[in-house]
């Protein structure tokens, strides 16, 4: 069988480890891994309380990478997503909207003087002449 990316097909778990879970794909020699954060849409903290080997899965394939021959696998791609989830579907990453920054409660750095054109003010910005009047 000849396996594409977004491709859903069943398999059993042949391995567990604390990283991930090993599956048999169609009882072929092709074997991929569901890495601990594709086995669920929430937290998992161990990943047998979510996969027993033997155990019968549908996984959806999200990566084919032939120069090393791995395959990486989800069930998490194939699960709806929690109510109020902002998350993307079908295996994507992280979502990519970025949160604004909180003020990290430190003050600005002092102003810096620039260079400007010598015949239009003497080398030097208006600011950076009141920066010298002000003598800091």
């Amino acid at each position: 069988m000849a396996l594409e990316v977004g491709q859903v097909v069943k398999g059993k778990v042949t391995g567990i480890q604390s990283f991930g879970a090993f599956v048999q794909i169609d009882g072929e020699n092709t074997q991929g891994l569901v890495h601990i954060s594709e086995v669920s849409n929430t937290f998992v903290k161990d990943i047998n309380d979510y996969l027993k080997v033997g155990q019968e899965v549908e996984v959806k394939v999200i990566k084919i990478d032939e120069a090393n021959k791995k395959i990486s696998l989800s069930i998490r791609a194939l699960m709806p997503n929690p109510e109020g989830s902002r998350g993307k579907k079908d295996g994507d990453k992280k979502d990519t909207q970025r949160r604004p920054r909180r003020n990290s409660g430190r003050r600005p750095s002092a102003p810096m003087s620039y260079k400007s054109d010598p015949d239009e003010d003497g080398g030097y910005t208006l600011l950076a002449d009141k920066f010298k009047d002000i003598q800091l």
